[in-house]
């Protein structure tokens, strides 16, 4: 039975308190964030993109990758078409990371949960994966990440399960203007990291007509 008991960056950062503190412990992992998650086996980046391209289609833009980190998702939202991307992450370590990788047309260092400085429906589709986890942000942040996104368009998520059964889901369920169109079965993130909680990811709509 997975614990959900990690060391090393990964079990600080779940351990942390405030923001103030993942920011701490993600600018002092940047620079190995990539190489240790590869040899985790990290699936999130994956499964979002899959999504994303099953619900929303090629040439969709501007697209947020809310949490970006180190720019996972950013070479493959260009090959996948979803042009122009823009990212925003609490860690200004690890947007240095993401921006000498080049992708982006815009990084932002904002928190999640927290008032963003995006019009009203100013992306086509947002992507958020590994953000709704242990210690990091939970459904305090979708109002916001809903009301930037245009009507119609696409919300990615991926939600770690203890998370999920704690309360996000009855959140979700009760904002308004929002469908679920889609949810995976539980999986394993990180499978070559031990005691990893499953999470599933889920895709929501913007209820309304897309922006013309």
């Amino acid at each position: 039975m997975a614990s959900g008991q990690h060391d090393g960056h990964l079990g600080a950062v779940y351990q942390a308190s405030a923001p103030e503190e993942v920011a701490a412990i993600y600018d002092a992992w940047a620079d190995s964030y990539d190489a240790e998650m590869a040899r985790a086996g990290y699936r999130h980046p994956s499964v979002g993109l899959a999504l994303l391209s099953r619900h929303a289609p090629r040439g969709t833009g501007p697209v947020l990758d809310a949490g970006c980190g180190t720019g996972l998702l950013g070479d493959w939202l260009d090959i996948l078409g979803f042009a122009p991307a823009e990212g925003l992450d609490l860690s200004e370590g690890m947007l240095a990371v993401a921006r000498a990788k080049g992708p982006y047309a815009a990084l932002h260092r904002l928190a999640l949960g927290r008032d963003l400085p995006f019009a009203d429906g100013y992306f086509a589709a947002v992507i958020s994966t590994g953000v709704f986890t242990t210690g990091h942000v939970g459904a305090e942040a979708l109002p916001e990440l809903i009301r930037i996104t245009a009507p119609g368009g696409v919300i990615v998520l991926t939600v770690k399960t203890s998370l999920w059964d704690g309360g996000f889901a009855d959140a979700l369920g009760r904002l308004p203007g929002l469908r679920i169109v889609e949810q995976t079965a539980p999986y394993v993130s990180m499978p070559g990291e031990t005691g990893t909680v499953p999470s599933l990811a889920v895709v929501l709509r913007r209820e309304g007509q897309p922006n013309l």
